[in-house]
C-alpha cells in the first residue's frame, strides 16, 4: 500500500494521529522536500515519528518515481508531504503511477495554506484562482501570472499568491556542464514579492496597459510560517508590503479582491501595517501575529 500522508503547516506534532500511526508501521518512509517546507528539519521529524526518513527532491519524484514505489504492493510504503497530499500536482502523477502498477493507495489529509489562510480574515469561498510568483532573473521576467490576479480583482475575488522555493538548484553554467553542483535553498518573501507585482504595475502603465484592477494602493495581506507558534500576518497597501519584514520562510501574499465584507474588514483591522514615517520607513513593521 502506498500512503500519501501530509504533515500540515507547522511542526513535526502536526501530523495527524492517522498519519502517524501509519508512518511508524511502514517499511519506508518518504520526506517530499521540494515544494514546502515546515519550520522544523529532517532531524525533529525522524526524533518525534521515531523512524529514519529517506529525502525525495524533485528529481527522485518525477524521474525516479519507481524507487519509490518499489514492493508497495507488498508492503507498506509513507509519501510524507508538508500541507496537504495534493496540495501540487506532482503528487497526482504518483497515485496514477501506482494505479498503472495495480499498487493500491491511500490518502491521510491535513491542513493546508489553500485553507489555512483563512486565519488572517479574508472568507475562503471568496477566494478566486491561486497564483504562482516565482524569482526573476536577469534575463527571466515573466508577468504572465499577473492577469489571473486581475481577473480575480475584477471578478470581486482575493488572489492567494504562493512565493517561489527554490530547493536543490543548479546555476545555468552548472546545468549545461553537468555537474551535480546545487546552489543554497532561497524562499521568496513577502516584500520580494510585492516588489515584482508592483514593477508589473508600473511596466503596464509603462506601455500604455493602465492596470486599473491593481494598484500600488491595492490592499494585500502578508503571511508568514501559517499554523508554527511565531505566525506573522500582515495587512496593508501593496507599496507598504514592499517594505514589510516578515521573518523567516515561508510566505504568501494575498491581493485582496477589492470590496470587503465587514468582518473581514474588521478582522484585517487587527492586522494593519502602521503608516510609516518618511524618517522611519523601511525599517520594518511589527505586524501582529
Amino acid at each position: 500500500m502506498l500512503y500519501l500522508i501530509g504533515l500540515g503547516l507547522g511542526d513535526a506534532k502536526d501530523i495527524t494521529v492517522k498519519g502517524l500511526e501509519v508512518v511508524r508501521r511502514c517499511s519506508r518512509v518518504y520526506l517530499e522536500a521540494y515544494t514546502s517546507v515546515l519550520t522544523v528539519g529532517k532531524e525533529a521529524l525522524e526524533e518525534f515519528y521515531g523512524r529514519e526518513l529517506i529525502l525525495a527532491d524533485r528529481e527522485d519524484v518525477e524521474q525516479e518515481a519507481d524507487s519509490i514505489l518499489k514492493d508497495a504492493d507488498s508492503s507498506d510504503v509513507a509519501f510524507l508531504v508538508v500541507g496537504d497530499p495534493f496540495g501540487a500536482t506532482t503528487h497526482s502523477d504518483l497515485v496514477l503511477r501506482a494505479t498503472q502498477l495495480g499498487i493500491p493507495y491511500r490518502v491521510v489529509h491535513n491542513a493546508s495554506i489553500l485553507n489555512a489562510v483563512g486565519c488572517c480574515g479574508l472568507q475562503l469561498y471568496r477566494f478566486g484562482e491561486t497564483a504562482s510568483i516565482v524569482f526573476w532573473t536577469d534575463s527571466w521576467r515573466p508577468e504572465s501570472f499577473f492577469d489571473k490576479v486581475k481577473k480575480n480583482r475584477q471578478n470581486g475575488m482575493h488572489t492567494l499568491c504562493l512565493l517561489d522555493i527554490k530547493v536543490k538548484e543548479q546555476s545555468l553554467e552548472n546545468l549545461i556542464k553537468g555537474r551535480k553542483i546545487y546552489e543554497p535553498p532561497r524562499y521568496m518573501t513577502v516584500n520580494q514579492a510585492a516588489r515584482q507585482l508592483l514593477e508589473i504595475v508600473e511596466n503596464q502603465r509603462a506601455r500604455g496597459e493602465e492596470p486599473a484592477a491593481v494598484t500600488e494602493d491595492t490592499l494585500c495581506v502578508g503571511l508568514a510560517r501559517v499554523g508554527a507558534e511565531d505566525q506573522r500576518i500582515a495587512a496593508g497597501t501593496l507599496r507598504q508590503m514592499c517594505t514589510v519584514d516578515l521573518g523567516g520562510p515561508l510566505h504568501s501574499l494575498i491581493v485582496t479582491g477589492g470590496s470587503l465584507h465587514p468582518l473581514e474588514t474588521e478582522m484585517l483591522s487587527l492586522f494593519a501595517v502602521p503608516e510609516a514615517s518618511p524618517a522611519s520607513r523601511g525599517t520594518g513593521d511589527e505586524p501582529r501575529t
